[in-house]
């Protein structure tokens, strides 16, 4: 299934694409795609209505709805740092030995095409196309990777917009510098995994003003999506609806030489195989 959010900000209603121009409105069988949905087996749940409703031709329109992110705002956003090969050579950093975790503010979510705003000082923002993976139920102290599958109730698109002076230059934890408000942009829609073929193979792209700075694929990645969850699992507990960041392929503007850093006026185009393109436009600080 490919699940979504349609409507004004705060009043998003829960839907599930059937292709670019239907849907199937589930707002009368679910609340939201929150944590309450997730951990109450959601997904199994509304899978029969949806296919029953769509067999039966109950399909609404799309009419330019705007698209919200595709799970309500999570109990926690994680991040995983310097996982692509290639994007750590850009960087001049070792590959890490483990995965590198550290957090977003959870308040940083919004849709796949709503403007990103550059916070107050900021000099060095950024950005990251990245695969995201949302937590399906409570999750702690796994004995494998493979356990992980049946923890990961999807994945989506989202781009990890960083400020790399915050994050880099001002000492502390690298959450100064990635949860400035709009700093995560999410969906169009949240892919259960039955739907791709292989989350190893996905390629990734991202444009800015029309020119292409990155480009890379999930094949690079050091750590899989599976082992990530399985990690994480170790040290913290994981809810339902929880999103992780898995981290870029090479290409950020702190990569180029001089660096290319995002400005007001600036568009952001951007997508992962399966799972949707974003567009964002940049706004100065508030």
């Amino acid at each position: 299934m490919y699940l979504m959010r349609i409507g004004p900000r705060g009043a998003e209603k829960p839907v599930a694409r059937i292709d670019d121009d239907a849907y199937v409105d589930l707002s009368d069988v679910a609340a939201d795609f929150d944590e309450a949905f997730f951990a109450g087996g959601g997904i199994d749940r509304i899978r029969p209505v949806v296919a029953e409703r769509a067999a039966a031709g109950l399909l609404s329109r799309f009419a330019g709805e705007r698209i919200g992110a595709p799970i309500a705002r999570p109990h926690q956003i994680l991040c995983i740092g310097l996982n692509y090969r290639d994007h750590a050579a850009e960087t001049g950093q070792a590959v890490p030995d483990e995965p590198i975790l550290f957090n977003k503010s959870p308040n940083t979510l919004i849709g796949p095409n709503d403007d990103v705003r550059i916070p107050r000082g900021a000099t060095k923002p950024d950005w990251e196309v990245e695969l995201g993976l949302v937590i399906g139920r409570r999750t702690s102290y796994l004995d494998s990777p493979d356990d992980a599958r049946e923890a990961i109730a999807g994945f989506v698109l989202v781009n990890d917009v960083s400020e790399r002076a915050f994050q880099m230059e001002r000492g502390g934890q690298w959450v100064k510098g990635k949860s400035a408000e709009t700093f995560n942009p999410a969906g169009p829609w949240l892919v259960t995994p039955d739907e791709l073929d292989d989350v190893l193979g996905l390629d990734m792209w991202l444009d800015v003003n029309g020119v292409r700075r990155q480009t890379g694929s999930t094949k690079t990645m050091i750590f899989d999506p599976f082992f990530i969850v399985h990690h994480v699992s170790q040290f913290l507990v994981l809810e339902p609806g929880d999103l992780i960041n898995t981290g870029t392929p090479p290409g950020v503007g702190m990569g180029f030489d001089p660096p290319v850093w995002l400005q007001p006026g600036d568009v952001m185009e951007l997508g992962v195989e399966g799972l949707g393109t974003q567009r964002q436009t940049v706004l100065g600080p508030r």
